[in-house]
């Protein structure tokens, strides 16, 4: 049961991972991208190493996979955050296709929406 239980988690992250990397390659900005980086990689990569705490159990390889899923899980959202933050500060645009841009609208500033060409 637990071995079945090992290959959905891994299955699930690669899965999750795979999605992350569809979503760099067909999103169209950076916000987008960082987007489906941060969430699909996180919950992908902790599947994986979920599933293989789940194989090897309370090994040194399971305890290691625990202690970098909570690594993953710590500093990938807050260094995503870090950098779409900086690229917002920084003046990278966003998508011509964004309906809302909350960033301006609580500074009060002039919208950092594409404009169509």
């Amino acid at each position: 049961m637990i071995s079945a239980l090992a290959l959905l988690s891994l299955w699930l992250g690669v899965i999750f991972v795979l999605l992350g990397a569809l979503g760099l390659a067909r999103f169209p900005d950076i916000y987008n991208r960082m987007q489906a980086a941060t969430k699909c990689v996180t919950l992908g990569v902790c599947g994986i190493m979920l599933g293989v705490f789940l194989k090897t159990g309370f090994s040194a390889l399971g305890i290691k996979a625990l202690i970098c899923a909570l690594f993953i899980l710590i500093t990938v959202p807050v260094s995503s955050h870090a950098l779409a933050r900086g690229s917002l500060i920084a003046g990278v645009k966003l998508w011509k296709g964004t309906i809302k841009d909350k960033f301006t609208e609580d500074r009060g500033g002039k919208s950092i929406i594409e404009e169509e060409k």
